[in-house]
C-alpha cells in the first residue's frame, strides 16, 4: 500500500474521531477497543493488520468512524502532532541499528535526541489507542498501552527460513541477503524495546495472542484476532 493510501487513511480516521459528537460524554469503561500488533521481520505482521481492519470492518458494529492501520502514517502522524517537520521521518526507524551513528547524527543538529521522537511518538499511540478502532503496528505499541483497559496485543512470529523465503519475495533479494536482512530487523527492534522502554520483546507475557505464521496465514490470524477481540469487546463496539 502506498504513502499516499496510507495518510488518507490516517486523516479520515482523525477527523471522524474530532468530531464533537464522538467525544462528547465517552468514558475509560465505554471505548472502543485497539489493537497493537507486534512482529517478527517477515512474519507478515502489516498483511495481517491491513486483514484485520478488513475483518473487523466487515464484522463489527457498524460505526462512522473506520477501523485504521497505523504504520507508516504513525510516523507521520507523531510529525504533524509535534510540529516537526517531514525530513525528520527517516530518522525515526523502528529497528535503526547503529547507536553511534544515531548519536553523531544528534550532534550534527540532523534530529533532536532521539529519546524526545520516543517519548512524542509514546504520546501519539496512546492518544490513538484511547480513542479506539486503532490497530498500531510496531513501536513497542503493546508496552506503551499495557495500560488501557481497551487494547488487545497480538505478536506474530515464524522460523527464520520462512520469514526471510517472504522477504526474498518482497525485496527481490536472495536467501543470503534475507536471511541477513532478517535478523538485522529482529536485532533493531529488539533493540528498540530494551532501549527505549526496558522490555524483552519476546517476553509471551506482554501479548493476549502470540500467532505462529508458518501454520496460520495471514487471513486466518486476522480472524482469530478479530474474534477475540469481539469477545472481549464487543459491548464496548456496541455503545
Amino acid at each position: 500500500m502506498s504513502d499516499t493510501i496510507f495518510l488518507e487513511k490516517c486523516q479520515t480516521y482523525i477527523d471522524c474521531h474530532s468530531k464533537p459528537a464522538l467525544r462528547r460524554g465517552r468514558t475509560r469503561f465505554d471505548r472502543a477497543p485497539s489493537v497493537t500488533v507486534s512482529r517478527q521481520c517477515g512474519a507478515g505482521g502489516l498483511t495481517m493488520a491491513e486483514a484485520l481492519a478488513a475483518w473487523l470492518q466487515a464484522h463489527a458494529p457498524k460505526s462512522a468512524c473506520p477501523w485504521t492501520v497505523f504504520h507508516k502514517n504513525l510516523v507521520h502522524k507523531v510529525l504533524q502532532e509535534h510540529h516537526l517537520p517531514e525530513r525528520l521521518a527517516q530518522y525515526m526507524p523502528e529497528d535503526k541499528v547503529s547507536g553511534i551513528a544515531d548519536a553523531v547524527e544528534e550532534l550534527l543538529g540532523l534530529h533532536p535526541p532521539s529519546w524526545k521522537l520516543v517519548r512524542q511518538t509514546t504520546e501519539t499511540i496512546l492518544q490513538l489507542a484511547e480513542l479506539g478502532r486503532a490497530i498500531i503496528v510496531g513501536r513497542a505499541g503493546n508496552v506503551i498501552t499495557k495500560g488501557l483497559s481497551n487494547v488487545f496485543h497480538v505478536r506474530l512470529v515464524g522460523s527464520l527460513d520462512r520469514r526471510a523465503k517472504r522477504i526474498m519475495a518482497l525485496h527481490k533479494i536472495d536467501h543470503r541477503a534475507a536471511v541477513a536482512f532478517t535478523k538485522k530487523s529482529d536485532s533493531g527492534r529488539k533493540r528498540y524495546v530494551r532501549r527505549y522502554y526496558q522490555q524483552d520483546i519476546d517476553d509471551p507475557l506482554l501479548y493476549d495472542l502470540v500467532i505462529n505464521s508458518d501454520s496460520v496465514g495471514e487471513n486466518l490470524a486476522a480472524e482469530l484476532v478479530g474474534r477475540a477481540v469481539l469477545q472481549n469487546f464487543g459491548a464496548a463496539l456496541d455503545s
